[in-house]
């Protein structure tokens, strides 16, 4: 098979990978709407230090 042979499955496994990233940058970053919902979420695991931060004063 020529799937089995390590010079034939790394340029492919490459591929794979590349348009995943690509796919992933794209839904991300393709809708405006999108893009800020997750730039606003960003924030979210230093929203207990700051809620912490408060408490303490």
């Amino acid at each position: 098979m020529w799937f089995s042979r390590p010079e034939n499955t790394k340029p492919l496994a490459l591929l794979i990978f590349f348009f995943t990233f690509i796919g992933i940058v794209v839904y991300v970053y393709g809708s405006k709407k999108r893009s800020a919902e997750l730039e606003a979420h960003r924030d979210i695991p230093f929203l207990d230090e700051k809620q912490d931060m408060k408490d303490k004063q």
